[in-house]
């Protein structure tokens, strides 16, 4: 049975208690209204003057009904299933009554009629401030002082468990006569309705921002060095004398809300968590939404967890970032916050100390802690210690997102080996890609992942580019091994990635090389184009770039910068003030590569425009010339798919050597010759070559001549006879 809810048994006797107390205030309305006040059928619906000359003679501030002081016998308390609301919302017997006259409706309809026949108006079914303190009040006196605890600083109203209706009538509305209502959430909660399968159902306020859960995990099973793991419990460990308030400092996806979990877990509480990001951002509907969060982690003696901090940080949210440091401060919630940057301490008055909050930086998992968990849920000996290297070092996941990858490629595992009836374990292949999903990815529009197909069989580059391709796949091979076991990492504060420059004319096979290498690699590859991230507007080509690189440290996927030379042109000297801000973005841009630990590839059409300030930071540079005659062929005889039907007189030499193509232009005409042969219903030959070629010049602006086509001038004129 939760604390926090009334037993039936309990309930019944308390409302027993306040039949008795409303009997006799009944008896004393009948003095009060009237001996014929019973009989009248029109009674509270007109006043008449009987009742005036009663009213005149009565003592101002006498209870009308004098039903019992607060801490007489007669009162409706004694509920010690619900102290611990009490204690934490610091509530008067006087007001765990007032909860109660105002529960009584939610579960007999009977009492809202007791109440409009007290208060003399068959309208008013719901209890006001007037009939409560009518109702437990004996002199003028206890009434006066009774009614502080319905004024805006009192526990019931600040915390906002019991809300002030208006009393329907014209003007400001009197204290007195505003009607009470319990506040949803509270009323739910006192009856049990507050849990169902081990969760709570939400305020219906915070559906849209918010979930609650009761977690099971334990701190041990977290990513946390074992240092942080101790002093976290024993922060724990002392949360009866201060309230926990813990920030967790660092990029998103090293297992913050795993750690909030355990954290609940341990307290043995539920945990409400909330993006601060998705609430609202006017500043009323803010102020609302975060005292909600609070007041409702607070009620069920949840741990608020709060991820995306940062997001209050800016200049135009600062209001909304003090507001919510002030309820953090007035209520001992236990909460966990999350964000990048270092903890600010902000007091929740101006005349308050700032609240006391302890700070974890969050560092992904080490190598040696990262292969162990992937040793231990992967089946023993499915995968060679090579496998468990590269999975390690390439992933940087916590323990929980190894884990699930682990799951996830077995039953992947089972569903391949289904039909044979037989158990397998999960292949390279699977792990790799259960790793890939773990991963997070949130570049939203400002990049595009793709697929990669390619292999080294298909590109088609001079030896010593092949090969510097092939050493760029090793250093991410051998990452760990040299910047860990060989020491190098504790030698360098920056410059731990991989930064690479490709550089030649266009169709010469960049994007290709990217997919040869994260193929290789078995990483996600993420195509950015650089021009639609350069903005005309000062400052947001800043923004957009930290955007990409603070997400992308998550995602353990290799970043691609497409037309990079919208950005990368050589630096100017400052004339104007364009100038000097398109040579910030330009140092901006150099300060987030070096700080990135992945693999970056940068693609431009124009080396020259670089300076040696930019190409000293790369790692390599890798020219892609345009193709010679051999190289030419050796793209023609590989760019058709092997269920590809061609004419064996296909003269590829003779393509090869006359028409000066690029990879991506070849690509293009032979996708276009197999269109022109399967509109002919026959096999790729010669004609629709030179065809689909005039084609692919006319787009670039060029014409070719009958004489460029040799011995193939017949079959050109014809092809351009058919095309015309």
């Amino acid at each position: 049975m939760q604390e926090d809810t009334l037993t039936p048994k309990l309930l019944f006797a308390a409302l027993r208690r306040l039949d008795g107390l409303l009997e006799r205030a009944v008896a004393a309305a009948e003095a009060a209204y009237g001996s014929r006040a019973a009989a009248d059928p029109y009674r509270g619906l007109y006043i008449a003057r009987d009742d005036i000359d009663r009213l005149l003679v009565r003592e101002p501030g006498i209870p009308l009904l004098a039903g019992g002081a607060p801490d007489s016998p007669d009162a409706p308390t004694h509920l010690p299933s619900v102290l611990w609301l009490q204690r934490r919302f610091t509530l008067s017997a006087f007001d765990l009554d007032v909860i109660l006259i105002a529960l009584a409706p939610e579960i007999d309809l009977r009492y809202e009629r007791l109440y409009a026949y007290l208060q003399d108006d068959v309208t008013r079914r719901r209890p006001s401030v007037d009939l409560i303190l009518n109702l437990l009040c004996a002199t003028p006196d206890a009434k006066f002082h009774a009614r502080t605890r319905f004024l805006p600083d009192a526990p019931l109203v600040r915390h906002q468990l019991l809300q002030l209706l208006p009393d329907g009538g014209p003007g400001r509305p009197v204290l007195l006569s505003r009607p009470v209502q319990l506040d949803e959430s509270l009323v739910r909660q006192l009856l049990g309705h507050g849990h169902s399968h081990g969760h709570g159902y939400l305020d219906a306020r915070l559906d849209a921002f918010a979930r609650i859960a009761r977690p099971n995990t334990e701190l041990a099973s977290t990513s946390l060095p074992s240092d942080d793991r101790n002093a976290l419990g024993a922060l724990l460990a002392d949360v009866d004398r201060r309230p926990v308030r813990l920030y967790l400092q660092g990029p998103s996806g090293l297992g913050q809300e795993r750690i909030a979990q355990s954290v609940a877990t341990t307290l043995g509480v539920s945990l409400l968590s909330a993006d601060l990001r998705d609430l609202p951002v006017m500043a009323l509907e803010f102020r609302a939404t975060a005292m909600l969060l609070c007041r409702e982690a607070h009620l069920r003696g949840a741990v608020l967890y709060l991820d995306g901090v940062d997001a209050l940080r800016a200049e135009d949210r600062s209001a909304q970032w003090r507001l919510l440091s002030t309820e953090l401060t007035q209520r001992p919630v236990n909460v966990v916050l999350t964000g990048e940057r270092a903890w600010t301490c902000l007091a929740a008055a101006a005349d308050a100390a700032p609240a006391d909050v302890a700070t974890l930086k969050l560092c992904a998992p080490e190598f040696a802690i990262r292969r162990d968990a992937w040793s231990q849920h992967m089946v023993p000996g499915s995968l060679p210690d090579t496998a468990l290297d590269a999975l390690a070092g390439r992933f940087r996941l916590t323990a929980g997102q190894i884990a699930a990858a682990a799951a996830s490629a077995r039953a992947q595992a089972t569903l391949r080996t289904l039909v044979k009836g037989s158990s397998e374990p999960a292949r390279l292949d699977e792990v790799f890609a259960a790793a890939r999903n773990q991963s997070t990815h949130n570049l939203g529009t400002l990049a595009r992942k793709m697929e990669p197909h390619y292999c080294w069989d298909d590109i088609i580059l001079p030896a010593d580019q092949v090969q510097l391709l092939r050493e760029i796949c090793n250093q991410v091979t051998h990452r760990e091994l040299v910047f860990g076991r060989w020491g190098f990492d504790r030698k360098l504060s920056l410059g731990k990635g991989l930064n690479v420059l490709f550089s030649g004319p266009p169709g010469t096979g960049k994007t290709m090389a990217a997919e040869v290498i994260a193929k290789e690699l078995r990483l996600d590859l993420f195509k950015i184009d650089l021009s639609q991230v350069v903005s005309k507007y000062i400052g947001e080509t800043e923004k957009n770039l930290n955007r990409i690189f603070s997400e992308a440290r998550s995602t353990n996927a290799i970043l691609f910068f497409d037309e990079a030379d919208a950005l990368f042109g050589k630096r100017s000297e400052v004339r104007d003030a364009h100038d000097r801000y398109a040579n910030i973005e330009i140092a901006y841009l150099l300060q987030k590569m070096e700080e990135y630990d992945g693999v970056s590839i940068l693609a431009t059409n124009l080396r020259q425009n670089l300076d040696l300030a930019f190409t000293r930071r790369l790692n390599f540079t890798v020219d892609f010339p345009f193709p010679d005659e051999y190289s030419r062929l050796l793209i023609w005889r590989s760019v058709w798919p092997s269920d590809t039907p061609l004419d064996p007189a296909l003269d590829l030499d003779f393509v090869a050597r006359q028409f000066k193509l690029s990879g991506g232009s070849i690509k293009n005409v032979a996708i276009g010759a197999a269109f022109l042969a399967a509109e002919d219903g026959t096999a790729i030959a010669t004609a629709h070559v030179l065809r689909a070629t005039r084609r692919e010049f006319q787009k670039m602006g060029k014409t070719v001549s009958s004489a460029e086509f040799g011995g193939y001038a017949d079959l050109a004129a014809l092809a351009h006879e058919r095309a015309s």
